[in-house]
C-alpha cells in the first residue's frame, strides 16, 4: 500500500459558482413588471367596472319616498333636485286634495337636464285627514 503524501493528494476540480447571468436576471426582471402591470391594469379595469355598475338610476319614486315623510300636506306645487347625489336630475311635484276625507294625490314629474321628456312620471294617493281643507277636516279654517 502506498502511502498517501500531501503531494498526492487531489484537490477537488473548483466549481464554477451557482449564480445568475445578467442576462438571466435581466430576462426574469421583464417577466416580473409585465405580470405586475397585466395585474395592474386588470385591477383597474375591475374597478372602473365596479363604479359603472354602482350609478343608480333616478326613479320618481325617490320624490314620492320624500314626500311620505311628511304628515301634513299643502296644495300647490314644488321643486327640487337631488343634489350632489345626482345632479343632472331634478324634480316637480303637484298636491292636491282628491277628496274631502283627507286623500291627497300628488302627481310627480323627474326631468333630466338636457331631455325635453320627462324621464319618469308618478301619481300617488297620500292619506292625511290632518291636511284636510274639506268639512270634516282639520284644515286651516277649522279649529
Amino acid at each position: 500500500m502506498a502511502e498517501s503524501s500531501p503531494m498526492n493528494l487531489r484537490l477537488p476540480s473548483p466549481r464554477p459558482a451557482a449564480a445568475f447571468s445578467l442576462m438571466e436576471v435581466m430576462i426574469a426582471l421583464g417577466i416580473f413588471f409585465m405580470a405586475v402591470f397585466t395585474i395592474l391594469a386588470l385591477v383597474s379595469n375591475t374597478l372602473r367596472n365596479a363604479r359603472a355598475l354602482q350609478r343608480v338610476e333616478v326613479e320618481a319614486t325617490m320624490v314620492a319616498a320624500e314626500l311620505t315623510k311628511t304628515n301634513r300636506y299643502t296644495e300647490g306645487s314644488e321643486s327640487g333636485d337631488f343634489g350632489d347625489f345626482a345632479r343632472e336630475y331634478s324634480y316637480r311635484y303637484e298636491t292636491y286634495e282628491a277628496a274631502t276625507n283627507g286623500l291627497w294625490q300628488a302627481d310627480i314629474v323627474l326631468q333630466r337636464r338636457g331631455l325635453g321628456q320627462p324621464a319618469g312620471t308618478m301619481s300617488i294617493l297620500l292619506f292625511s285627514p290632518e291636511s284636510s281643507t274639506g268639512p270634516f277636516g282639520a284644515g286651516p279654517f277649522r279649529r
